[in-house]
């Protein structure tokens, strides 16, 4: 592998193109803006037939039709100095069953245990069939004019539906012993070989982290055979699509460095190139890898996602503060999800790679009245844009997100709020530690309210002493206490979630027919578990009557019920605009932004803040 340095852009799913499945001027833009220090780029993975796709909106190299867009890939990809590496991926049971036309083959016959369609067990015709997919897929990657070409074996995609005993039940030739469920994947690696010269890579699973699945021991067994079979490097990831997702998206819910851990003990056994990915989001995760492991290549995705400029920025060629990559999914995985595209909770630019931040032909003097995510947000924005911008927060900067890191495993969402306090720092922006008189605020030319939002107090009869989540903040936090959390939300059930690690007896009432609303997919599963797991009483569909003392009376369509010897009450039944302008006079043009405007996600605001600067 000859790259200008070992830096690969990981395969992120963007969700950009068309149904036709051809490569957009979104995705060259998206490209574009990420691949001038790297040394080589994975594309998101490319269906290798029309009825194997994982998103309708998939980038295909299944027809001659989609060539010339691929092409237009590589050569821009060229043009910057990156390598470009077609990943090929057949899904296997894992294609999406919402989408129709699509087909399901596995090494059983047996669906996913977390959901899916029921596949057909596949027969030496099928697995003919299959070989051909990757061969003609590769052959268009050669005519594309890729530089190599990446195979899935992991994840839980079809080739490791072969390799894992968790999943292949097969009699047969292919299944059973371990070098009986390495035949099938190894045929494929072979065919492709013989079909193109260009140099392989294989993607791997190190451990599955699922009972009964592929462990490290049986991998490294299989990075030998890759090895034997001419394999030019192995890239290590973790986990299956089917039934660890957390370790599929290297959630933060899942500790970082596990798959570089994995990643070294296969490199102790192979003597070709390995590529170190997951979670590698910070410039100290990039020098671990270098000094601990001796990492020949490092795999970054989702972090270039949320700073295009990540990789130039640790090599020193570009200059400014990181703009961190939280591992949240809330974004990425949200956007692709929901149809909208690949986004990011940070970045409000991705997928929107065509806007230009312009120079203002005036400056301006603006206020900007808040600092929590939004007001940080604009008052940056306003600055690159040459405004004079002056920012007033009374208490601390970060506003309520202070409190969004706190609960279990979301530690890593300081990093936000750090980033922003040192753009601030970087572009020289005053921070005024008051709420502004509206006398002061006449003194600007415009001011921004970003003021967010403040908790919604239901009329609940004897509701007079509570916390809301300040209760995550050390010095509230209770232990060995009987707690009431009236609503379960997203803040409901975090809440709840950080209770239990103080031994607390945990009760969540929620008027809905469900718990963790608006939280991201993988945060909800993974929380809602725990809370399971810990015997945590949830109510839903369920009121709040009445707080008479340490008693709380409850009451559903069925059911009336006190519950008893209550220690305290957490109150997170919504939020609502906070305003205190709203009623002032101003006489200056007045803009109001995120929660102050409309509660919502951080991405909201940020993005809502980002737009709104820019047009000032």
């Amino acid at each position: 592998m000859e790259l200008k340095n070992n830096f690969i852009f990981a395969p992120v799913k963007t969700g950009y193109s068309d149904l036709s499945g051809v490569v957009t001027d979104r995705h060259l833009r998206f490209y574009d803006v990420r691949s001038k220090n790297i040394g080589a780029v994975i594309p998101e993975p490319m269906y290798i037939d029309k009825g194997l796709r994982e998103l309708p909106v998939q980038i295909g190299i299944a027809d001659d039709s989609q060539i010339e867009g691929l092409k237009k890939l590589t050569n821009l990809l060229h043009k910057n100095g990156a390598k470009a590496i077609a990943h090929l991926n057949h899904p296997g049971r894992m294609a999406n069953p919402k989408i129709p036309g699509n087909y399901f083959v596995s090494a059983t016959d047996k669906p996913c245990e977390n959901g899916g369609a029921t596949p057909v067990k596949l027969d030496r015709q099928g697995m003919d069939n299959v070989k051909k997919l990757f061969v003609d897929a590769a052959v268009r990657a050669k005519k594309a004019e890729f530089d190599y070409i990446e195979l899935q074996f992991g994840h839980g995609y079809l080739l490791a539906q072969f390799l894992s005993p968790a999943v292949n039940d097969r009699t047969d030739e292919f299944g059973g012993s371990f070098e009986n469920r390495a035949k099938f994947p190894i045929e494929v690696l072979n065919a492709v070989k013989n079909a193109v010269d260009l140099p392989i890579i294989a993607r791997i699973s190190g451990d599955e982290m699922t009972p009964n699945g592929l462990k490290l021991q049986e991998m490294i067994l299989f990075a030998k055979m890759l090895e034997q079979n001419g394999i030019e490097a192995i890239h290590v990831s973790a986990g299956t699509v089917c039934n660890t997702p957390p370790w599929y998206f290297q959630h933060m819910f899942v500790p970082k460095g596990k798959t570089w851990e994995l990643a070294a003990k296969i490199k102790e056994n192979v003597n070709v190139p390995i590529v170190f990915v997951g979670q590698i989001n910070d410039f100290q995760d990039i020098d671990k890898i270098k000094e601990q492991y001796n990492g020949d290549y490092i795999a970054v995705g989702r972090p270039l996602v949320a700073d295009p400029d990540f990789v130039g920025k640790y090599l020193g060629e570009v200059k400014g503060n990181l703009q961190p990559c939280l591992a949240c999914s809330e974004g990425c995985l949200g956007g692709v999800k929901s149809g909208k595209g690949l986004g990011c909770l940070v970045n409000p630019l991705v997928g929107k790679e065509d806007f230009v931040l312009k120079k203002t032909d005036y400056a301006k003097n603006i206020a900007v009245v808040g600092g929590g995510l939004a007001g940080m947000t604009a008052a940056v924005t306003l600055k690159k844009r040459g405004h004079n911008a002056t920012l007033f927060e009374k208490d601390t900067l970060g506003g309520q997100f202070n409190l969004a890191y706190l609960p279990p495993h979301k530690a890593s969402l300081k990093k936000l709020v750090d980033f922003l306090v040192a753009e601030l720092d970087f572009y020289q922006i005053p921070v005024i530690k008051k709420a502004p008189e509206t006398s002061e605020l006449e003194n600007f030319d415009e001011i921004i309210i970003a003021t967010g939002s403040k908790p919604a107090i239901p009329p609940i009869e004897g509701l007079k002493e509570y916390y809301w989540a300040e209760v995550l903040q050390e010095q509230n936090l209770p232990e060995n206490k009987n707690v009431v959390v009236i609503g379960g939300g997203l803040i409901g059930t975090e809440v709840a979630a950080k209770l239990l690690d103080k031994n607390n007896k945990v009760y969540i009432v929620e008027m809905l027919e469900e718990i963790a609303r608006g939280m991201e997919m993988i945060e909800k599963a993974l929380t809602v578990k725990s809370l399971k797991a810990a015997n945590v009483n949830i109510f839903i569909k369920t009121m709040v009557k009445k707080i008479d003392g340490n008693k709380v009376f409850i009451e559903s369509e069925n059911m009336k019920q006190t519950i008893e010897d209550i220690d305290l009450i957490v109150l997170a039944t919504g939020m609502k605009s906070y305003n205190p302008y709203s009623d002032m006079s101003i006489n200056k043009p007045v803009h109001i932004v995120g929660d102050a405007a409309k509660v919502g996600k951080a991405q909201n605001a940020i993005a809502d803040a980002f737009f709104l600067a820019s047009e000032l």
